[in-house]
């Protein structure tokens, strides 16, 4: 199982019971003005907006508030300006971390980060000195059904999928970020709707965690998730299903 698909499944069971659906709407808001901004308000010649729209739909968010944040990024309606900034970092035991945002104050967004890495025993970490630990594909999860995984398997590596994974409770497909509309599109022709599907950073390589390290790197998972301008954070870290269970008591 990869580093993210990991940590879907711990925030996946921690949402069961304080889920934050503001958080979520936020940071698709903002990802929408961004895609808007970036190229333009037609989904059908933006496909980063078309995956955010998707990301949206999923989520239940209200139409009218996904048209309107569109309108803000193509400058039809006034709105925030928002940079796209990512930081790298090192959490316990080595552990290295993407943490992708956007933000309308910067000073702010990285004085915030570097507390929170600081309080539980990590730090900032210059560029580039982590992002070679990772790899940019498509991923889409989708539970086990009535498609069988041969049927899942040549619908996705036709469409341009690279592999097809037995992820516990369902399947993950990986395909190169150039392909994953097609690759999706697939999928969900197959009657499928899947659980996640978004570009993400796979770790080439874990780290695993016990103990104190464990404990302290889902707590620190937990806090930059909550920070306000950050839409997405990576690590290469994997921990035992105990350690999950003990940091959601």
């Amino acid at each position: 199982m990869s580093g993210h698909s990991k940590w879907h499944t711990i925030k996946h069971k921690k949402g069961a019971t304080d889920a934050k659906r503001g958080k979520i709407f936020t940071r698709i808001i903002k990802e929408l003005t961004v895609a808007a901004r970036s190229g333009g308000g037609d989904p059908e010649m933006n496909p980063r907006l078309r995956t955010v729209i998707a990301d949206a739909k999923a989520n239940n968010m209200p139409r009218d508030n996904i048209e309107r944040a569109i309108r803000r990024g193509t400058g039809e309606e006034p709105g925030v300006s928002y940079d796209e900034i990512t930081y790298e970092g090192y959490g316990p035991g080595g552990v290295a971390l993407m943490i992708e945002t956007l933000t309308d104050n910067k000073n702010r967004t990285v004085g915030e980060i570097r507390h929170m890495l600081g309080k539980h025993a990590g730090n900032l970490a210059a560029e580039n000195s982590v992002a070679w630990m990772f790899s940019r594909k498509g991923q889409i999860l989708v539970q086990r059904g009535p498609i069988d995984e041969d049927q899942l398997l040549s619908a996705a590596l036709e469409a341009g999928a690279e592999d097809v994974n037995d992820d516990e409770g369902g399947w993950e497909v990986i395909c190169p970020p150039e392909v994953f509309d097609n690759v999706r599109d697939a999928v969900t022709a197959l009657g499928i709707t899947p659980d996640s599907a978004a570009i993400v950073m796979i770790p080439q390589s874990l780290v695993s965690l016990a103990g104190r390290e464990a404990q302290q790197m889902l707590k620190l998972m937990e806090a930059i998730e909550d920070q306000d301008d950050v839409q997405h954070v990576w690590a290469n870290f994997d921990v035992d299903e105990k350690e999950i269970e003990a940091s959601l008591a």
